[in-house]
Order: C-alpha cells, then sequence, then structure tokens
C-alpha cells in the first residue's frame, strides 16, 4: 500500500509500544538496505523504553561492520538455537526488506510458526500474506531504509527521535539500494528523506568511503579475475553475464559481500541493457539481475528463477550446477529478444 491508514497504524501502536523487547529480523545476506534498516529501528525502539533482538540469519559483509550497533547482531549460523528461541517466544516481530519468509532460511519455520504480531516494512512488491501490519509500495522505492524512515518521521510523529547514528544507518541502506543513487532513485522522496539525515550532520562522503573503499586485496583481485575470464557478451541480445565458481570463490578466498556490486559491471556497457551474475556460495547457485530501460528484471527472475524485486534489480536462485544455470539461462533469451 503507498499510504497507511489512520486505522492501520493505530493497531500497529498498540501492539508495538505495550512490548518489552521486539525480534528484529532482516534477509539471508544481508545488505546494507537490510542491515541498516534493522538497526535504526533499534534505535528507534530504544528511545520509546523498548528493547530489540536484532537477528541475521547469516554473516554480514565486513564492510558493514563499523555501522553503528552493528556488534549487537544475533547471526543465526552461529547462534541458531538461541535465534530460533527468540522468534518463537517473541510476541512482536519486525521484518525488514523482505516480504516473503523464504528469504530468511533457516529461520522461516520459526517466523511461520510464531504467534507474534509480525509488522512488515519492505520496498518489494507482492508481500507474503502472513504479515499482520505492511508498510510497502506500489511504486519503486529506494530501499526499505527510506520506508522506515517515513514510518518513524511520518506515522509514528517521531521525526525528532531520528538520532545523527539511525541517520548514518538508514543513508547506509539508501546508498548501498541504489547504486549511490544511480537506480531505484526518481521519486523526490528519495531527496527529501536524504536532506533530512544530512541536516542531523551525518558525513555522507566518509560513510561513502567507509562502505566502498575498504576493499580487500582479495576481493579486488576476485573483481578483475571476474571481468577477464568470467564475463560473456551476446550482442545480439544487448545481455552480458558473469560468473564465479566455488572454486573460484575459494582461489580468492571469499569473504560475505565480496561479490557485492560486480553484477554492476556487467550493464555498465553500451549497447547492454540486460545483465546477470551468478555465484556458487554454496549448494544453490545465487543470480543478481540487473536491466535498462523496460526491460523487467522483476519479472524475468520470477518467471525462470524462483526470485523477484524491481524492475531494474533483482535476484534469483537456481538449484541445478553452473554450468546447466548458464546454459538454462542462455536459453531463455531468444523469447526475450525482442523485449530486452
Amino acid at each position: 500500500m503507498e499510504n497507511l491508514t489512520p486505522k492501520a497504524i493505530e493497531q500497529l501502536k498498540q501492539a508495538l509500544f505495550r512490548q518489552k523487547e521486539v525480534v528484529l529480523l532482516m534477509h539471508h545476506n544481508p545488505d546494507g538496505d537490510a542491515l541498516g534498516a534493522a538497526l535504526a529501528m533499534a534505535m528507534y525502539l530504544q528511545q520509546k523504553g523498548i528493547g530489540s533482538c536484532v537477528i541475521s540469519p547469516n554473516e554480514f559483509p565486513d564492510f558493514l561492520k563499523w555501522m553503528p550497533w552493528a556488534d549487537k547482531v544475533h547471526i543465526a549460523t552461529e547462534s541458531a538455537d538461541f535465534c530460533i528461541k527468540k522468534i518463537k517466544e517473541a510476541s512482536f516481530v519486525f521484518c525488514l526488506d523482505f516480504n516473503h519468509p523464504g528469504r530468511i532460511k533457516q529461520l522461516q519455520n520459526a517466523l511461520e510458526e510464531s504467534k507474534a504480531y509480525k509488522a512488515l516494512i519492505d520496498h518489494h512488491i507482492d508481500p507474503f500474506p502472513m504479515f499482520d501490519f505492511i508498510y510497502s509500495v506500489k511504486e519503486e522505492t529506494s530501499s526499505t531504509c527510506e520506508l522506515v524512515h517515513q514510518f518513524i518521521a511520518k506515522y509514528l510523529n517521531d521525526k525528532d527521535k531520528i538520532t545523527k547514528e539511525m541517520a548514518e544507518c538508514l543513508y547506509v541502506g539508501m546508498i548501498t539500494d541504489t547504486g549511490s543513487f544511480s537506480y531505484n532513485c526518481d521519486n523526490a522522496s528519495t531527496y527529501e528523506v536524504l536532506s533530512q539525515l544530512i541536516q542531523l550532520h551525518i558525513n555522507g562522503e566518509e560513510i561513502h568511503r567507509k562502505v566502498y573503499d575498504t576493499y580487500s586485496e582479495n576481493r579486488v583481485r576476485l573483481l578483475g579475475f571476474c571481468l577477464s575470464e568470467r564475463l560473456h557478451v551476446m550482442e545480439e541480445f544487448g545481455t552480458s553475464y558473469i560468473y564465479a565458481t566455488r572454486e573460484d570463490l575459494e582461489r580468492f578466498n571469499f569473504k560475505p559481500g565480496d561479490t557485492e556490486g560486480i553484477v554492476n559491471y556487467g550493464i555498465s556497457m553500451q549497447n547492454i541493457r540486460f545483465t546477470a551474475f551468478f555465484s556458487q556460495k554454496d549448494e544453490n547457485i545465487r543470480v543478481s539481475f540487473r536491466s535498462k530501460g523496460d526491460f523487467d528484471v522483476d519479472a524475468f527472475a520470477r518467471q525462470h528463477f524462483h526470485g523477484g524485486g524491481h524492475k531494474h534489480a533483482a535476484g534469483g536462485e537456481s538449484d541445478l550446477s553452473m554450468e546447466e544455470t548458464l546454459a538454462y539461462f542462455k536459453s531463455t533469451l531468444k523469447a526475450y529478444k525482442n523485449l530486452i
């Protein structure tokens, strides 16, 4: 929904502000938007006298570990029993930056079985029908962090509760989910929120440097390898793709976050309007899609790779081998030749 009704807000307030502790969940392989939204919300709740338990299904990238309160996040792959117990026993759960329980992997059953009041704040379309409260949008929105700001400032009327530390977290989500404001950033509301964050005296240049200028040597070498050895261009389809096998990642001592942004290089070439990046980190192959113009990668990901996202940025998965996955991807392009 684009605007929340007074009734929905009042029901959420009655459920939320009587809590002593709230569980905050983010999706598997959390990015800056998921982490930023969860941490900012946790800081807000603290000001309202509510404790929080922030849970991530797995580890998040090193380049985000400087963020305020990042050290408070519980990692389910390291403390599964604790995280599952917290979710099952919770009476209120915030789900941030994901709208389907499958996005939290091993925590899915605990969330589905929980009797908690479940509140969703997310900027992906078509939320799964399991939430008691939904703050989502129909049009493209920069990030879940933008929605968290609007939720607190506009709908809860607590703009004065947004601190500099919260603003830093929200800013991270906005820059990472828009490629430093290069996509999903055509709404005036995005820049209105950005202006309000800057007014809290955050240092945008320093934050950008912490996120983008702290790459390890292995990460840079992995990027170079992917571009020189794993980049393929199919000019007849206006398409490119890049891939990294499990062996490739092991060769460069892969850490979470090391493949962030690689997909964007595939779409940066002239006359390329659609790109994909395939990475084999575990038993499944993760796929990231980007597009230009009118080609809808959200629809493509839903149709072919059990995924989804946004019109110009989406993701999916494959349980085939890398060779089979790439062959399947290439076989789909003929049907889209006149659309890409």
